[in-house]
């Protein structure tokens, strides 16, 4: 097949002039329909194209995935260590300038982006430094019987699948682990932000053996096939629970394992024994409105209890209210647009049917260019109150720039309000009285729970993460991941087998 044209945003010449996500397959570049990937900030820019993988696409990449496997696998961890520590040098070089280009595809503000790409790097030399846990088998038994060892075994060829809220630093999540522990990768960037990531990992598979990266870009008819392909053996999904159940339903044909980080509808709940100070109210700010809201953990509904909820409303509304609204380059932007079309026309769909049942919708924050809002999928941050607590807006995953307060007036009340969901990845407790706000925590039914903190960083590598109920399976983040990249095998050396049963020789 012919090669298109250089893809790669940033290479060691520095930027490119064109910014292109393409099928990489072993270090080729592959030919493939594109469409264009437009800046939700100004919807008349085309920041770059991104092509769209097809199932022949996988299919290529799963060969060549396959064919890498043996090389990479044989090699010891501490080998792969050393060969990703040099890898992830090369990509903080590369990383620099990328902000800016994600912030253009995607709409974060540049802070946010600079989160993000940074990522790549840093969740790298984390999983380097756990070459030690795979490095050599564990003594299970050993006694005059014979000796039983325990280790963990590479899968094989595993598929990443990201979204597009946070796509590096999601993508290496996954990326990371799979790689330390000997798996070889096909990764789809999602067609709605795949240009950073791309570049990302353009220099990820320059610097690794031939075919251990593979990326396939593209929409649906991509991530379906990496989901049912029967040479692939792991899948990490994230995404929302719809598609997660797929993508579980599509695995079933050769019983891959998967590790899904799905929706969340997570609460914060502000106790009695809580102190209400700009400190909280602040917290709770950025807890919500961190990257217009969409962040799978970011806080979507908050239980003030009832002794506070005044003066708690006052204080955030007033604190929301001085959010600034506009292109994510710009310095003076707090919250930038969100990414795409959809998630603007059901967010602006939601908050139509909220104001229709009664609630009090209250629209907050400055617009930086009122000139030019209409050339993005700018929305204004909301607070809502007066809302019921089985109404659309407190039990779905809005996924944007609008969060619903709510009283309570006990502890049972609350932990019964923030457990009836169909969700379960993050909470958060806000309390003075720590052993008060503990026994909250742990009658939530969520994956991760915070005390006083509820944002990006919340939640570092090293802690393990994931779902109750429709918010995911399995665990990632530090050993968890590593864990979840592998297989555990037993090896039984029986020196005495007179015990065994079976008839007498």
């Amino acid at each position: 097949m012919e090669q298109s044209p250089s893809t790669a945003v940033l290479t060691a010449a520095g930027v490119a002039d064109a910014h292109e996500s393409a099928v990489l397959v072993a270090g080729e570049r592959l030919d493939a329909d594109s469409q264009p990937v437009v800046n939700p900030a100004r919807l008349h820019e085309v920041v770059g194209r991104v092509a769209l993988g097809t199932a022949a696409h996988v299919d290529r990449a799963v060969t060549a995935a396959a064919a890498a496997f043996p090389a990479w696998s044989r090699m010891s961890p501490h080998e792969r260590a050393d060969r990703l520590s040099a890898a992830a040098d090369a990509v903080s070089a590369a990383a620099g300038p990328l902000a800016e280009l994600l912030t253009r595809e995607q709409g974060k503000v540049l802070w946010e982006s600079r989160v993000d790409v940074g990522g790549a790097a840093h969740i790298l030399r984390y999983y380097t430094g756990l070459a030690d846990r795979l490095a050599e088998d564990e003594v299970f038994r050993s006694d005059a019987r014979g000796t039983v060892w325990s280790g963990r075994r590479p899968m094989g060829v595993t598929g990443v699948i990201v979204p597009w809220n946070s796509p590096v630093y999601l993508a290496f999540l996954g990326i990371s682990p799979a790689l330390l522990a000997g798996n070889t990768l096909v990764v789809k960037p999602s067609e709605l932000a795949p240009l950073t990531l791309s570049a990302v990992l353009t220099v990820l598979a320059e610097n690794l053996p031939e075919g251990v990266v593979n990326v396939v870009p593209g929409g649906g008819e991509a991530g379906a096939a990496i989901a049912e392909h029967h040479g692939i053996r792991k899948v990490f999904f994230t995404g929302s629970t719809a598609t997660g159940q797929q993508v579980m339903r599509a695995a079933a044909g050769n019983l891959k394992n998967l590790s899904l980080e799905l929706g969340g509808n997570d609460p914060a709940i502000v106790l009695e024994s809580a102190t209400v100070d700009d400190g909280l109210v602040d917290e709770l700010v950025q807890s919500v409105f961190t990257a217009s809201g969409q962040i799978c953990f970011n806080v979507k509904r908050i239980y003030v209890h009832r002794s506070h909820h005044a003066d708690f409303v006052e204080r955030y509304t007033a604190a929301v209210d001085r959010l600034v609204v506009g292109d994510g380059l710009d310095p003076r932007s707090s919250m930038g647009p969100v990414n795409n079309r959809p998630q603007f026309e059901r967010i602006q769909g939601l908050l139509e049917r909220t104001r229709a049942a009664g609630a009090t919708v209250t629209t907050l924050g400055s617009k930086l260019d009122p000139d030019g809002w209409d050339d993005g999928y700018f929305l204004l941050p909301s607070v809502v109150t007066d809302v019921a607590p089985g109404a659309e807006l407190v039990t779905c995953e809005q996924f944007g720039p609008v969060v619903p307060v709510l009283p309570f007036d006990s502890d049972d009340e609350v932990v019964g309000l923030a457990n009836d969901s169909e969700f379960g990845l993050a909470a958060s407790v806000w309390s003075r009285d720590r052993e008060h706000a503990l026994g909250v925590a742990r009658r939530l039914e969520s994956g991760s729970v915070f005390l006083n903190v509820h944002r990006i960083g919340a939640s570092d590598v090293s802690m393990p993460f994931g779902g109750f109920k429709g918010s995911g399976i399995g665990r990632g983040h530090g050993i968890n991941a590593l864990e979840a990249c592998t297989e555990l095998q037993t090896i039984a050396d029986h020196v005495d087998v007179s015990g065994f049963p079976g008839p007498a020789r």
